[in-house]
């Protein structure tokens, strides 16, 4: 089986770092990396429902990476504290920025329910779109409104409540988009700094995308919002 992947240079290891980095503030858990054709994809989830009655939708982030060698292939999912510490530890011995850096893979996990759950590679079909002033302004009012509806000390169930209550409720004018997706947007870095940026909406089955220039945030609709599709 094979044990690692080579990214084209330093520029994507860090890239790769931050990502993760960012990832691991929201959701202290798991990544999952699918190797092939010469791309590796990297999944991280910022929502996910916690059992069968937990009406949180399944927030993903998703970026992308060259690899040099286009028979590698692989999909597994591994800690994301254990891969950060191998980048880390690459980055620093970095001698050439422009040459390829093979990151060996950590252990894998086999218990993460959301890595199971894998969105569509083709058939989507754009439906919309809006802009990241409109994603960034539903993500700051959701986690003031988080942060207001959860005193110090709140038990963790109240706290997961309050949480898919805000991050699942739909963002005004946006029938299929959960606040989530927004906040997933700003969390993992892919809005930017340009708030003009337009931002298309993609679908297909029960999954939305939507596709920045840095990044892609993939939802996974409740089953009751697909009534009206």
């Amino acid at each position: 089986m094979v044990r690692s992947f080579t990214l084209a240079d330093s520029l994507s290891l860090s890239d790769l770092s931050v990502y993760l980095g960012r990832a691991g503030r929201v959701e202290d858990g798991s990544v999952r990396l699918i190797a092939g054709s010469g791309v590796l994809a990297a999944y991280t989830a910022i929502l996910y429902p916690a059992g069968l009655l937990d009406n949180t939708p399944t927030v993903l982030g998703l970026r992308t990476f060259a690899l040099t060698d286009r028979s590698t292939s692989f999909d597994v999912v591994v800690p994301v504290r254990s891969l950060l510490d191998r980048l880390s530890r690459l980055q620093n011995a970095v001698v050439d920025p422009t040459a390829a850096v093979e990151v060996s893979l950590p252990m894998e996990v086999s218990t993460v329910t959301w890595a199971g759950i894998s969105p569509p590679k083709g058939g989507w079909k754009r439906v919309d779109e809006t802009s990241a002033s409109v994603l960034e302004a539903a993500a700051r009012a959701g986690i003031a409104e988080v942060s207001e509806a959860i005193p110090t000390g709140t038990g963790e169930q109240i706290v997961h409540r309050v949480r898919s209550e805000v991050w699942g409720r739909a963002i005004e004018g946006l029938e299929h988009v959960p606040a989530g997706a927004a906040f997933a947007g700003s969390s993992l870095g892919f809005l930017g700094s340009d708030m003009r940026e337009l931002i298309p909406i993609f679908e297909t089955g029960p999954w939305t995308r939507l596709t920045t220039s840095r990044g892609h945030v993939l939802v996974r609709r409740k089953a009751w919002s697909l009534l009206g599709s």
